[in-house]
């Protein structure tokens, strides 16, 4: 059979949700290396497949599997003590392609994987400080974890606990400058300087750098610090955030020229009432939004929700992580009430939001409003989901993992001019009729999905099997039967067996 037929044929195959077992198993022969990926790292597998993939002598295939997103964190977890590192970082960096919130590993896990230390008899290609960067990153750790690493019972944990210095409490940071254990106690002084003005000072690079500004955004800052910033005209809005700037500084910030600098100080939970009624009038209309939306009294937690929606679209925004400190729920309920579209956005990213006001803004008149719903909210009713999908093309990845994106009832939009609404509609299984037309589309995402459509006939579907440009959506089309999979796997002279 052509190899131009063979390699669709097998990636169809790998994605397609009907076959059983006994055929994904023989996917994982080394000639069928072409189907790896989408086989692997692109669909949710049967446990027995689970195993065979576990066990798999390549690593690709490993890899592969550690980087699925339709694996529960149990299933990708059990590749924690890989041999290959490579692997184990895979796991740690997380599922591929990075969408949204994704599910924490397991305790146990994430305490291996941050410390476990290097073999010293055996160089290894990624380290284990390398693959804890990873699993920093990942969002596998939840915040809950890292708020008790503090006084987690290995000291291990507890010296990097000292790290979240900026989130513990008094007490908290007192414990670990007192604790038993002397690697923790220096833990715990070395990150003692970050509230500490002049350490900051002294720690302070002189050139332009990340580093640099994260200093100036989160820690403490010495007078002569903010005095030289507002001298030179440099990191005035590092400043304007920073809630351990000096008043008088931040009174001289309010008042500078620079309406995005006004803003970032109409934005804090520690300004002065004097000061927000003054920024409250600002000839600016950022800076007067920002400050009569958010009354007093005010918390850091809640300037930083609103901070991430401010002057930002829906689509750009989508799904958003979860912040070391989170407002209360209560709270994004009254912003959800809110007569200030700002505010009701802050309140459509809350994943808690109860039904009641979930369907409140979902009728929102500010589309925002609703994109963000839909990116964010576990309840969102399916059409405001659907719309957020059509009005926010660079989320469609993230939008097509939700299960409450509708599949059904898309006929009106099977001649959309966008071609990634149109695949949707191809794939409907309740459709009046087989979307024949968009086999011959102009997109190959489209033909694909029309050729995978349960709605065609077998003997359609046998033709589209032998031309190039629909054998991968056929191979894929859940009519097909476990017999006419195996004897489409026969035709790419592909082994019965997984045996290397």
């Amino acid at each position: 059979m052509p190899s131009s037929l063979a390699e669709p044929w097998l990636r169809g195959v790998a994605a397609n949700t009907a076959a059983p077992s006994d055929v994904l198993l023989r996917l994982l022969h080394p000639d069928a290396r072409a189907a790896w990926e989408i086989l692997c790292q692109e669909r949710a597998l049967p446990a027995d497949v689970v195993d065979a993939v576990i066990a798999h002598p390549e690593r690709s295939v490993r890899r592969a599997f550690a980087r699925n997103r339709y694996a529960t964190p149990a299933q990708r977890s059990r590749l924690v003590d890989d041999p290959d590192a490579f692997v184990r970082a895979d796991l740690a960096g997380g599922p591929r392609p990075r969408l949204g919130r994704v599910e924490a590993l397991p305790d146990d896990i994430i305490e291996i994987l941050l410390t476990r230390q290097d073999n010293a008899d055996h160089d290894q290609p990624v380290t284990a400080d390398e693959i804890r960067q990873e699993l920093a990153f990942s969002g596998q750790i939840p915040m809950s974890f890292h708020r008790g690493m503090w006084a987690h019972k290995n000291p291990e944990l507890r010296v990097q606990g000292a790290g979240w210095w900026l989130w513990l409490t008094p007490g908290q940071r007192d414990a670990l400058l007192a604790d038993p254990d002397p690697a923790v106690r220096d833990a715990a002084r070395r990150n003692s300087r970050i509230l500490d003005p002049e350490a900051m000072e002294a720690d302070l690079p002189e050139a332009d750098c990340h580093h640099r500004g994260l200093l100036l955004f989160n820690y403490a800052v010495s007078r002569g610090v903010a005095e030289t910033c507002l001298a030179e005209g440099r990191d005035l809005r590092s400043l304007a955030g920073n809630r351990y700037t000096p008043a008088d500084a931040v009174a001289r910030l309010a008042r500078h020229p620079d309406p995005h600098v006004r803003q970032r100080v109409a934005g804090r939970a520690d300004l002065d009432p004097l000061l927000l009624k003054e920024l409250a009038e600002d000839p600016d209309h950022t800076v007067r939004t920002r400050a009569v939306v958010h009354p007093l009294p005010r918390t850091w937690a809640q300037r930083d929700a609103i901070d991430r929606v401010d002057g930002r679209t829906a689509e750009a925004i989508g799904p958003v992580g979860e912040m070391p400190v989170e407002p209360e729920t209560d709270w994004y309920g009254a912003c959800a009430v809110s007569p200030h579209p700002l505010l009701r956005r802050v309140a459509a990213t809350c994943p808690g939001l109860p039904r009641v006001l979930v369907h409140r803004l979902a009728d929102d008149p500010d589309p925002q409003v609703r994109y963000l719903l839909a990116h964010n909210h576990p309840l969102a009713p399916p059409v405001t989901v659907l719309d957020a999908f059509i009005a926010t093309p660079r989320q469609r990845p993230y939008l097509l993992t939700l299960p409450h994106l509708p599949r059904t009832g898309l006929r009106h939009l099977l001649d959309h001019e966008d071609p990634d609404v149109r695949g949707l509609a191809a794939a409907d299984p309740t459709l009046d009729r087989p979307p024949i037309h968009l086999l011959t589309d102009t997109d190959a995402d489209v033909r694909r999905a029309a050729a995978a459509s349960p709605l065609l006939s077998l003997d359609l579907i046998a033709t589209l099997l032998d031309s190039p440009e629909t054998a991968e959506g056929a191979a894929a089309n859940p009519s097909l039967s476990a017999e006419r999979l195996h004897e489409l796997l026969d035709r790419a002279d592909l082994p019965r067996t997984t045996a290397r």
